[in-house]
């Protein structure tokens, strides 16, 4: 092995042994009871995914490009769930995940997917991901451009391209929207086409290198719509050859971007595009509340059905594509991990909801291996009717992973595990402040741990606050307000109105810089003013760290039971 070889990091040493392309015939003949670690590897390129300590249970994810499937696929899709009793989530890309395969069927399902017209390849591993769009493409009253036909271009172009296929040097995400408002936001993509219009003619803005915890930036590039697919196809071949391939934790879009500047990949990518890029034009983007029930741009209506946060069973699709088929309606995944019917002739429908999700992103939970909550189960610890009264968007990840988004979000959070507050079984690490819709900022971090107990009623304060200010959205409130303060003024300022019971308007600040010394100052006299018999307040000394860990520690220190804590079941030992 040269020692070039030697540098590279684990995936990129099978990459270089065999690629996953040509790993691809041995599915049929694999031992599924006794895979290897490579073997493992290989299996994601084509959505297949163990873990060395769960062996023998499988999750495969379907690719859905831009959420669209025929009512017939969903039926099929219903038959193969029930069959053999599988898991069904819709994944924050518009996707489906099915949990519970074993050794000795998947296999079978793997084929039979596959022959359905549907394909698992490249939705998982070092891949372009599923291309995701808006759930209103092509029909929706904000929609300039239809982007359906491109995705499937870009798609045909990569999906089992032997080049291509597990050989990027890490996953990249693509959003594209030729619509003037969406459902969600796409600044969380590796790559984002966003509406754009220069000179009278529509097209495409480039915002390249986001990802869970950045958001894309601008790359001052403006396509039009009959160059997109060449750019995108410049652009894979263009990271294909210059991305980095050595420590794994920095093989991202936005890791090369940081390493080469911009300017310096848009080279890279321009010499692939063979032709000169146009800068960029006007961004047409703007924030829209969505409802349940929408009528679209030809009269029809579209319905949202807001899952379980993102759980459906094989009656729900059967029932679902079935209403949809009878009136001549098409169903799509949104990247809100809901299911849209559209094209109905009036507002009725026969479902109700099974849950007010709409603005609730959540990860797979329990479902994963990863994940240290059972998400979809632990839902009651939010706010959820505030949430829903108010159409936040709450991102809910179980993990660093982040694949509920949780940092483009109004509030996010993840799930832990810690001893710091006594005996529990988990906590959230809370964030607020994205400005997530234009892509201006992440969240930041409010709080690094609340227990769950605690997570409804310091949620349902946040909230409390936000209502005083009399903004018209949160992230109004975000850009005007919060993301004013220091971010341990915030978490001092919500702990001592949690320990003094009182519901406090943040007052508009100063034009200070953030980490002045004049800021602390200032943001020390608030607190001073405001809890001035808080015993807190004689630790601030230079900073607000130490009275945030103690006032945390003081209020969420376990003294009770959890309400909703189910003691493990005491089993006798037997000889």
């Amino acid at each position: 092995m040269s020692e070039l070889e030697k540098k590279l990091n684990k995936r990129e040493r099978y990459k270089a042994q065999m690629r996953p392309f040509e790993y691809y015939p041995e599915l049929e003949s694999l031992d599924f009871e006794n895979l290897a670690e490579g073997d493992r590897f290989y299996l994601q390129d084509f959505g297949i995914f163990t873990t060395d300590f769960l062996e023998d249970e499988f999750t495969m994810r379907l690719r859905v490009p831009a959420g669209r499937l025929s009512t017939e696929q969903f039926q099929h899709i219903a038959a193969i769930v029930t069959e053999h009793d599988l898991h069904l989530i819709l994944t924050a890309r518009a996707g489906i995940q099915l949990h519970g395969l074993e050794t000795d069927n998947v296999l079978d399902i793997f084929k039979q997917f596959n022959e359905l017209g549907l394909t698992t390849w490249q939705s998982f591993g070092d891949n372009i991901r599923n291309i995701v769009t808006d759930v209103y493409d092509g029909r929706g009253e904000h929609s300039e451009i239809e982007v359906y036909p491109l995705i499937m271009q870009m798609q045909e172009h990569i999906l089992k391209n032997p080049r291509y296929v597990g050989m990027l040097p890490r996953r990249v995400s693509i959003g594209i929207s030729g619509n003037r408002a969406n459902v969600s936001s796409f600044f969380a993509n590796d790559v984002y086409f966003a509406l754009a219009q220069k000179e009278g003619t529509f097209g495409f803005n480039v915002y390249l290198g986001g990802k869970n915890t950045e958001v894309a930036q601008d790359a001052n590039i403006f396509l039009k719509p009959d160059e997109v697919v060449d750019f995108f196809k410049a652009f894979v071949e263009a990271f294909y050859l210059h991305g980095s391939r050595f420590s794994r934790s920095k093989t991202r879009l936005f890791y090369l971007l940081e390493d080469i500047g911009m300017e310096g990949f848009k080279a890279y990518v321009q010499n692939e595009f063979a032709k000169p890029f146009e800068s960029a034009g006007e961004r047409l983007l703007e924030k829209a509340l969505f409802t349940p029930h929408e009528i679209l741009s030809d009269g029809t209506h579209a319905f949202c059905y807001q899952t379980d946060f993102a759980r459906l069973d094989a009656d729900e699709l059967r029932e679902i594509a079935a209403h949809a088929k009878s009136h001549d309606a098409e169903v799509r995944i949104g990247i809100d991990q809901n299911l849209y019917i559209l094209g109905l002739k009036d507002k009725e429908t026969p479902f109700k909801s099974p849950k007010e999700s709409a603005t609730v992103i959540a990860c797979a939970g329990n479902l994963c291996p990863y994940s240290f909550w059972s998400i979809k189960n632990e839902t009651s610890y939010l706010p959820l009717k505030k949430i829903n009264e108010h159409g936040l968007q709450v991102g809910f990840s179980g993990c660093v992973k982040g694949c509920g988004r949780h940092r483009h979000t109004d509030i996010g959070l993840i799930g832990l595990k810690t001893n710091n507050f006594g005996a529990t079984d988990g906590g959230a690490r809370v964030y607020i402040g994205a400005e997530h819709s234009d892509g201006t900022s992440v969240g930041r971090q409010l709080f690094a741990m609340v227990p769950l107990q605690h997570l409804n009623k310091t949620l349902s304060l946040i909230i409390s606050i936000y209502e005083r200010s009399e903004h018209e959205d949160f992230e109004m409130f975000s850009r005007n307000i919060l993301n004013k303060f220091s971010e341990e003024f915030l978490s001092l300022w919500f702990l001592a109105s949690l320990e003094t019971d009182q519901i406090l308007e943040l007052p508009e600040n100063k034009d200070i810089a953030l980490g002045s010394d004049e800021r602390f100052i200032y943001e020390k006299s608030l607190l001073e003013k405001q809890f001035p018999s808080a015993d807190v307040l004689a630790l601030i000394d230079g900073d607000f760290h130490d009275a945030v860990s103690t006032l945390s520690k003081k209020l969420w220190t376990i003294a009770g039971k959890d309400p909703h804590y189910k003691p493990p079941i005491k089993r006798l030992n037997v000889r």
